[in-house]
Order: structure tokens, then sequence, then C-alpha cells
């Protein structure tokens, strides 16, 4: 797959979304919808069918309803894993440190095989459609998964597939480099850390042509992430174009010109 950078008309892009969508976590997340449209964004939604095992999407109407709306109002439907956790799947030292300082056992599909992640992509697919929703990319939890995941969501007829560096564009063939921006208010060092390291990014990828903001109902835990994730929305919204997946799959000359521009 062909890496490239990406722009999106004269300005750079960003996208932004809201990983861990899920009835467990439906104040935040409602929050941090909020929090996007205070700034004209439309965030896509990375919805999660099963939470850990429990909260089933199709036990929460109203919920699911406020997703339904959302969609309508422009939000894109992403699938993020089925439970999100790695219950019951055993690493060893290689996943540890794939893993290292990137997530506390959410990492769903960093040791599945691919028969294990083809079944889990299709159900969790087979299911957001049962309930009305229309997936149009998948991103693994924490974005820890074998390459050959990407090859299955492609297979699956899903749009785009993002991991830590970047955004697949199946169609096109192309992986569209993409540094993310998130936090983490696990602890008041993490989020001091995330704070400035959100700060920091600012600086090295201000010439970036695409960049993504990845919020996360938990960073509205701790209060130094919660102000750091709405100065940054607001920094990042103001100063770039706001993009849809659908445009990195719809703007052909667009895309195939920004190469030079990721150089």
């Amino acid at each position: 797959m062909a890496q490239r950078g990406v722009r999106h008309g004269e300005s750079h892009g960003l996208l932004v979304s809201i990983h861990d969508v899920t009835p467990a976590l439906a104040a935040p997340v409602q929050a941090l919808w909020e929090l996007c449209q205070a700034y004209g964004v439309t965030p896509a939604l990375l919805v999660v069918p099963q939470w850990h095992g429990d909260w089933p999407l199709e036990d929460a109407p109203v919920f699911m309803e406020w997703i339904r709306r959302c969609a309508e109002h422009g939000a894109e439907i992403l699938l993020h894993g089925e439970r999100h956790d790695e219950v019951g799947l055993p690493r060893d030292w290689r996943d540890h440190w794939r893993a290292l300082g990137r997530t506390n056992g959410e990492g769903e599909f960093l040791t599945l095989d691919a028969d294990a992640a083809r079944t889990r992509i299709a159900r969790g697919l087979s299911r957001l459609r049962a309930l009305g929703l229309a997936p149009m990319g998948f991103v693994p939890p924490a974005w820890l998964a074998r390459e050959y995941t990407h090859a299955l969501v492609r297979d699956a007829g899903l749009a785009v597939s993002e991991d830590a560096h970047g955004v697949r564009v199946h169609g096109r063939g192309v992986r569209l480099a993409a540094p993310a921006v998130r936090w983490s208010g696990r602890s008041a060092l993490r989020a001091r850390a995330s704070q400035l390291l959100a700060m920091a990014r600012w600086h090295v990828h201000r010439a970036v042509p695409l960049v993504r903001l990845a919020l996360h109902p938990q960073d509205l835990t701790h209060p130094v992430t919660a102000a750091s994730v709405r100065a940054e929305t607001a920094r990042w919204a103001r100063a770039r174009t706001v993009m849809r997946y659908a445009d990195l799959v719809d703007a052909e000359q667009q895309v195939a010109d920004l190469e030079r521009a990721g150089q």
C-alpha cells in the first residue's frame, strides 16, 4: 500500500472522531459530541456493539436513537471492535511490547489471528447494520491490530481503516500519513503528560497535511485532559478544514495530488 500525504483544497485537513461510543459511556460521549458541535465540527462516531462483553447496543434503544440522529446530522459511523477489551485473549511478550504505554488491556484486535479478526468484524458490522447504521470504516481499539486486519476490512467492503500512524483508503490502495492528537486521563501524571504532548503536537504537526483528533470519553474524567481537549479542539478546528472520511474516498484529484504535500 502506497504511503502518501494529504491535504484538502488549499488548506490542511483535520479528521475528528469520538472513540468508544457505547451506552456504558453515554454521558461523556454525548458531552464530547456537544463540545465538537460548539466548534462547528461533526465528528465521526467509532461505535462498539457490546462494550466489554456487556452493554449491547440492542438493549439501549434511547442511546441508539441518539446515534441515529447524529448519523442523520452527518456523523460517519465506523466499527470500533466488537467489545474493545482483551478479555480471554492472552498476550505474548511481542504483544506486550507492541502495546507498551498505549492501552490498559483495551486492544481487542492486538492478538487476533485472521479468522478470529474476520469473524469479529463481520459480526460487528452485522449488528450495526441491523440497528439501522451504515458503517463505512473500521478502527481497531487502541489502533492495535495485525497488518492483515486492514486487508480483512477491505474485503468486508469498508472504505477506510486506521492504524496508529494514518488512514488506509482501501478503494485507492493508499495509506495517508495522519498523526493523531490524543489524551490519557488514567492518572494525574498521564493527564499532565498528555496535555503537554497535545500542545507539542500543535507545533510539531502544524505543517502536516492531515491530522486526526481522537477524542475518548475517558478524556473528560480528569480536569487537565478535559481542559486540553476543549482547547486543542478549538485551536485545530479554527486552523484547518474539517474533513470527513468520505472526502478521502471521493476526492480523487485532491488525494492523488497530495503525495507531494507530505514530502
